[in-house]
């Protein structure tokens, strides 16, 4: 259940991905603490005020669980910005990797990934919706027009869907990473979705008795 399975090799400037052992994923494993993660992901840099008055939490609550996740290294202090009494956190940069073989291997794993991955979907899920329901109200049409939604549908051997997933992501990389966390005006927050699953009520194709199957454009 990874939301990343196949990583591209490490490129000039882009950090590694991160994948979470069974430690990891118990210290990330409380709604509020994905919840905090995401929001930095998307807003960027925010104080325990902040996101405590985003969330409806009190700064008590939200300070705790941002000392928790700075000991696990998945956020740092800004540096140079705040003060003693009001802290600027931001993500540490890098992918997580929340079905590693530690979250497959022990029920406590398991349990920790599926909570961490629901948190991650439940957050994308809402700002697909609000975008869809919201968005031709209070986005000028330009940023419509320029926004998509594409659901495609293919049958892949597992080989195939492996280098499909490799060639995505690094594409991703390649064209997302420059622009992560820029500050440039004009500029709004982008999530950008990418999902390849198999479909768990789909068959699989079975050649008949003698026939190897083929791929498409392999010849008899």
């Amino acid at each position: 259940m990874a939301e990343n399975p196949i990583h591209p090799e490490p490129t000039e400037g882009v950090p590694p991905t991160r994948e979470l052992d069974l430690e990891s994923l118990k210290a990330l494993s409380h709604p509020l603490r994905v919840q905090i993660v995401n929001a930095l992901s998307i807003y960027g840099a925010a104080t325990a005020s902040g996101l405590a008055e985003r969330f409806g939490e009190s700064s008590g609550a939200t300070s705790y669980h941002l000392r928790q996740l700075e000991r696990h290294g998945f956020i740092r202090e800004v540096e140079g910005k705040g003060t003693g009494r009001e802290r600027w956190w931001e993500r540490v940069p890098g992918a997580l990797n929340i079905g590693s073989s530690a979250a497959e291997e022990t029920p406590a794993g398991r349990s920790a990934a599926q909570l961490i991955f629901r948190e991650f979907r439940e957050t994308a899920d809402r700002l697909l919706v609000e975008f869809t329901e919201h968005g031709p109200d209070v986005l000028p049409p330009e940023w419509m027009d320029a926004s998509e939604i594409t659901t495609a549908n293919a049958r892949l051997t597992l080989e195939q869907l492996q280098a499909f997933v490799l060639a995505v992501n690094t594409a991703i990389n390649t064209l997302v990473i420059p622009f992560r966390g820029q500050q440039v005006e004009g500029t709004r927050a982008i999530q950008i979705h990418f999902n390849a699953f198999p479909v768990i009520d789909a068959e699989t194709a079975i050649s008949p008795a003698g026939t190897p199957a083929r791929t498409p454009g392999e010849r008899a």
